[in-house]
């Protein structure tokens, strides 16, 4: 089967067919005329042959819908450009032996997840000794001291933790992103590093789910990275982008 990379489009039972799953809510009682609402919202959004497969009532007037459709737009895949890091990936010991080499002591990493973010899954998959996907956290590192400051730390609470320590990377976890309340927090944290005077003086990353590389780099962080991000990807960055600016 040859695809054509300038005209990818949605896929479901056949190549090219548009098929697209989509699911949202409208605050209308569950009802036949709020079927009726939920199709003709997908006619609006251009998709054809919208259909309504799954509908449940949410209570309070609200109604949940599932609907199919076929989506006759079309990507030109070759086109995109995506601002990603990209540092080759080392493992654990390949990080641990260009920390010893390259470095030439111990670094210190501080993480948390700032402001109200009281979900640490992210922070704990690339700091915890489990790790993730079969990859060892930072805390498992011998030239790594890790601390993990855990959920809901103020941002003046990991500058100041990143003073005593001298760190020299500062990671922070955001996955509550609900009316885009990461942006201000992400920065509020470099204004106040800028502010102590030690920004330039650090390793600056943020990550969560939609959180991307592209987004850090505007909010003057130095990495962005997202779902599917291990501790190699994040300890990799570090240890290089600290060489390449000499925080030795």
């Amino acid at each position: 089967m040859e695809v054509d990379l300038t005209k990818i489009k949605a896929y479901g039972d056949t190549l090219n067919d548009g098929a697209v799953q989509l699911s949202f809510t409208l605050p209308v009682k569950y009802s036949d005329e709020a079927r009726e609402a939920a199709i003709l919202l997908a006619k609006q959004m251009n998709l054809e042959e919208p259909s309504v497969v799954h509908m449940a009532d949410l209570g309070s007037g609200f109604t949940f819908f599932v609907l199919y459709g076929k989506c006759t737009k079309s990507v030109d895949f070759t086109k995109i450009k995506v601002t990603k890091v990209q540092d080759e990936t080392m493992d654990f010991y390949e990080i641990n032996k260009f920390i010893k080499e390259k470095i030439k002591r111990k670094i210190t990493v501080v993480a948390a997840c700032t402001g109200t973010d009281a979900h640490t899954v992210g922070i704990d998959a690339i700091m915890n000794m489990k790790g993730y996907a079969g990859k060892y956290g930072l805390e498992r590192y011998p030239e790594i001291n890790a601390i993990n400051m855990g959920s809901q730390v103020p941002n003046e609470t990991l500058v100041k933790k990143a003073l005593e320590t001298n760190a020299d990377a500062i990671l922070v976890s955001q996955v509550v992103t609900q009316k885009n309340v990461h942006i201000p927090n992400l920065t509020e944290l470099v204004e106040m590093l800028e502010a102590e005077g030690i920004r330039d003086k650090v390793v600056l990353i943020a990550g969560g789910p939609r959180i991307t590389h592209e987004l850090a780099l505007e909010l003057g962080y130095d990495a962005g990275f997202g779902p599917g991000t291990t501790p190699p990807d994040v300890a990799t960055f570090i240890v290089k982008e600290m060489v390449r600016r000499n925080l030795k």
